[in-house]
């Protein structure tokens, strides 16, 4: 799968004699935020027609995602970093990323010059794949019919997105979140596919888990988290090696306060970790995140922590079990 990163990237691809993009290709837009069930119902609507064409398939997403750009630190947070969208992507057989930053220029993009632009001199795209509630452009002024219209002249033709439900409702990233803040991981599992998981770099932290007896893992994470508290996990090393462990997720209100992160700690694990792309899957919830009086008041739950998710593996499985 190729990435393609901003308009300037998708335009000089486009005017190579060799292009990929040459005969055009099939698309869809969206933020496609967990890569859920509905979304991969989407992404296979655009690799079957794509393929019938023969021509590429692509998705297009963007950074910031637009609601992150309008609300700031009030967006809803996300359920995936870039990094793993990509990767979740790339399994389900897209052919093409396309990721356009959205900021003040991209925002006043007209309907007609984000048609021209993007979809037209960009991609050359054939067939587009989005909902009939979809709008784009400067003050969301462009919509399906719009796409319909132009695409009856220019060539294109448009399909609307099939609906995938659960339960009688319909699958959807605010859904999926809704569930998470909540501590429903088997509902949100559902909804997925999968259990939910989040993938990240392993980074350098203040190593205060170590001096109180539980090295963690850190990972950096970008944006708040959709789930805060501290969980029963696994996690799959680069190698493929799987540990059970107990994670906290949050802002570690005792010792930070602010800046969003994941700590995991590894049963039975002896090494280092730094540099290293861990899974994390979060298989079962322990207690909400909260503020101790003392770092010896934190200690004292986190030992209580450990023992309650080891007790937990043995009565529902090691993760390893699984591999």
């Amino acid at each position: 799968m190729r990435l393609i990163r901003g308009l300037t990237n998708l335009k000089r691809l486009s005017r190579q004699a060799d292009s990929p993009l040459a005969r055009g290709c099939v698309a869809t837009i969206g933020n496609f935020d967990g890569v859920h069930l509905g979304h991969k119902t989407i992404i296979a609507q655009v690799r079957d027609k794509a393929r019938a064409l023969g021509v590429p398939s692509v998705v297009m997403i963007f950074e910031p995602q637009p609601r992150e750009f309008f609300q700031g630190e009030l967006a809803p947070p996300r359920l995936m970093e870039f990094r793993q969208k990509f990767e979740a992507l790339l399994a389900e057989g897209i052919d093409m990323v396309l990721c356009l930053r959205f900021n003040e220029s991209f925002r006043r993009y007209s309907a007609m010059r984000y048609i021209n632009e993007v979809l037209l001199e960009g991609l050359n795209v054939r067939h587009l794949v989005v909902g009939d509630d979809f709008r784009f452009g400067c003050d969301r002024a462009g919509d399906f019919e719009l796409l319909r219209k132009v695409g009856a002249d220019a060539g294109f033709t448009v399909e609307n997105t099939r609906t995938v439900t659960v339960d009688g409702e319909r699958v959807s990233s605010t859904r999926v979140r809704s569930l998470l803040t909540v501590n429903g991981l088997e509902q949100a599992e559902v909804l997925l596919g999968h259990p939910y998981r989040i993938r990240g770099r392993v980074v350098y932290g203040r190593q205060l888990g170590r001096d109180i007896g539980a090295p963690t893992a850190n990972i950096l994470l970008h944006r708040m988290p959709a789930l805060r508290g501290v969980y029963v996990v696994s996690a799959e090393l680069d190698d493929g090696r799987v540990f059970d462990g107990v994670a906290n997720i949050g802002v570690r209100p005792t010792v930070d306060g602010h800046r969003p992160s994941l700590e995991v700690h590894l049963f039975d694990f002896a090494g280092t970790l730094y540099g290293q792309h861990l899974a994390v899957v979060f298989r079962h919830g322990l207690r909400e995140e909260k503020k101790f009086d003392s770092i010896a008041a934190l200690k004292a739950q986190i030992a209580r922590d450990l023992d309650d998710a080891r007790a937990w593996v043995c009565r529902h499985g090691s993760a390893r079990n699984r591999h």
